[in-house]
């Protein structure tokens, strides 16, 4: 009897696991998240009247500034700017570059992403947890995926601008952008760990620093 419940538990165990890698499934129609309340594991509770208007958004067609160290900036369409994804597990990004722009590396921790080129050429690269780097430069009309968590950059190698938009199977993948999150954490990391870490000195690392500053 012990044995067979040992069996039951691990096929149980087989159809749980699954479903825990990526948002949960929703359990009505629409829920159009309250912004005003605070989240719950699923997302945000629902509004209580709804209309057309919470289900268009124009946030991915606005011009974008690129003008800064990058050279990229981001428009998202997320749970926090477009209330109508809440439980949907869905999100997307305009991400527009200038000649030579760098989206830095970073990963999603809660989706995987993909992505197709509006306009120009890019190349696109990711890493595997096993430090295999994947890449190739793709054009107007072709597309992209990198798996879920893994770190990954796009890089505008044309002459001219460069434009992606992205997907995500999450409402809010979030990002880790490794250059920040390493030297531009509050309280920061110690040098000791980074020093150590990168095979430098304390000058290199304080040199880091100063340049993610908040």
């Amino acid at each position: 009897m012990a044995s067979l419940s040992i069996s039951f538990l691990l096929t149980l165990s087989l159809f749980v696991i699954p479903s825990l890698s990526s948002d949960s499934d929703p359990l009505q129609d629409l829920c159009v998240g309250d912004l005003k309340a605070s989240p719950s594991i699923n997302g945000f509770p629902c509004k209580s009247s709804v209309s057309s208007s919470d289900f268009f958004f124009s946030g991915l067609a606005v011009a974008l500034n690129t003008s800064n160290s990058n050279g990229v900036a981001v428009a998202a369409a997320n749970v926090l700017t477009f209330p109508g994804l809440n439980t949907l597990g869905l999100s997307m990004n305009n991400v527009e570059f200038a000649p030579g722009g760098v989206n830095p590396p970073h990963s999603h921790p809660r989706a995987t992403e993909a992505g197709v080129v509006i306009e120009g050429s890019v190349f696109v690269g990711f890493l595997t947890t096993n430090n295999t780097f994947f890449s190739k430069v793709i054009h107007a009309g072709e597309m992209f995926v990198v798996p879920r968590g893994l770190v990954h950059f796009q890089w505008n190698v044309g002459k001219g601008k460069a434009r992606l938009i992205t997907s995500f199977n999450s409402q809010l993948p979030g990002s880790a952008v490794l250059p920040s999150t390493l030297f531009g954490s509050m309280p920061g990391i110690p040098n000791a760990v980074l020093t150590k870490a990168f095979r430098t000195d304390d000058a290199t690392v304080n040199n880091l620093k100063s340049k993610f500053a908040v």
